[in-house]
């Protein structure tokens, strides 16, 4: 859905009320900005697994989940992948952040994007079945690796009774989620929706196949400056893992109940470049059509908008199709550009979720975070890479991108409330 015309003020302001995060930069979202502004990688060896027969043997893991102690038991943590455990802790993390809101019975909805589900469980089970035979499968198996776990166990445990969505966009599946959520609050079919996404991918076949694809940097003695979005030295993106996930109501529902907002999504879009399984169209078309679109569903013109969290995931392909979509859509105007991923790694299914929590975060400093390791722009890039220091901007929207393999493109726009 490429989105509407301008004029999308007729709808229902939609405000982000709430906002919880499980990520490699801290599981609150002021530690996750200090981390993003402190502009340092978080990837390092990976030693609580073994990769001494891998190619990739780095990445971003999760710090910080003693701050959301006691949000899900011990108990019931161990009957969950990491994946949707992640998820859990940050849904329930942003819906406290929000005041603990209700609504009507049904008129509530959950809406997780995910890409790959319990990669985790799936992997140990199958080397459990190598050794054991069928007998030595874990009963749970299926219930713990199906990618609707995360959107079946915060519905549980919120006893939220409205739909419980499951979207898988791969890399833009968080973004996507938030977008649908959007949706649901302007057509009248939900009055209060969690929405976000989350991912567990540093498991060995995982690592393997990503590696394997020559998707991943291959930076292993120097971790820390492994992604460089932008960068001419770039040479792939560093795996992560997390969640991201936001309470979204409309604006005049929120302020009745006197709850704090962050800011409003005021527009999304989503296209497909048709076009390859891997590779983004060299052009950026699919990209730029889906941004476009995004701001004018906000109502904005590219002008407008002060500030991009790009998808950055610093791949030669994807950076190269991503920066001549930005000059399709700004032209010589280009606003500053930040890559979060430089920082924590590509959290896939959960990036496109934690990185519009993160440009919430920046809108509402009006500072835009650098891009960890960027030191040189690639010869041809016409775009503004804030690198080295945080940037002051001015008040007003930003415009935040997840492109997912497949040919997913998918923008979301925040602005200040």
């Amino acid at each position: 859905m490429p989105g509407t015309s301008k004029g999308s003020s007729v709808r229902p302001p939609v405000a982000i009320t709430g906002m919880g995060v499980v990520t490699p930069g801290g599981c609150t979202p002021d530690d996750l900005w200090a981390t993003l502004r402190a502009g340092r990688s978080t990837a390092a060896e990976l030693t609580h697994i073994d990769l001494s027969r891998h190619r990739v043997r780095i990445g971003c893991r999760v710090r910080g989940l003693d701050d959301l102690a006691g949000l899900v038991p011990a108990k019931d943590a161990r009957r969950m992948d990491p994946f949707a455990h992640y998820g859990t802790l940050a849904a329930l993390a942003a819906h406290r952040d929000a005041g603990a809101p209700t609504a009507e019975d049904g008129r509530t909805a959950i809406v997780v994007g995910n890409a790959v589900g319990g990669r985790a469980t799936s992997d140990l089970e199958s080397a459990h079945f190598e050794e054991s035979g069928p007998a030595g499968v874990n009963p749970l198996m299926p219930l713990m690796t199906m990618p609707n776990a995360a959107a079946a166990q915060i519905a549980m445990r919120l006893g939220w009774t409205g739909p419980a969505l499951t979207l898988a966009t791969t890399c833009a599946s968080g973004a996507d989620a938030i977008g649908h959520a959007l949706l649901l609050l302007q057509t009248g079919r939900a009055d209060l929706v969690i929405a976000g996404g989350c991912e567990h991918t540093l498991t060995p076949v995982t690592l393997a196949g990503f590696g394997n694809l020559n998707a991943v940097s291959l930076r292993n003695d120097r971790p820390e400056l492994a992604s460089r979005p932008f960068d001419k030295d770039r040479d792939g993106f560093v795996m992560g893992e997390g969640a991201g996930f936001v309470v979204l109501e409309r604006l005049d529902d929120a302020k009745a109940r006197g709850a704090k907002t962050y800011g409003l999504v005021a527009g999304y879009a989503a296209t497909a470049d048709a076009h390859h399984l891997a590779m983004p169209l060299p052009d950026g078309a699919g990209a730029a059509a889906a941004m476009a679109s995004a701001i004018a569903d906000a109502g904005l013109d590219p002008g407008d908008i002060v500030h991009v969290n790009a998808h950055g995931t610093s791949t030669p392909h994807n950076d190269r199709s991503e920066a001549a979509a930005l000059t399709k859509v700004f032209g010589s105007a280009q606003p500053p550009v930040t890559a979060p991923k430089s920082v924590l790694g590509h959290l896939i299914g959960a990036a496109g979720a934690v990185e519009l929590i993160a440009t919430v975060q920046a809108m509402r400093r009006c500072e835009v975070p650098p891009t960890a390791n960027h030191e040189e722009l690639e010869p041809g890039m016409d775009i503004d890479v804030v690198h080295g220091a945080p940037r002051a901007v001015r008040p007003g929207p930003a415009l935040t991108n997840s492109f997912g393999f497949g040919g997913h493109n998918s923008s979301v726009v925040v602005v200040p409330q």
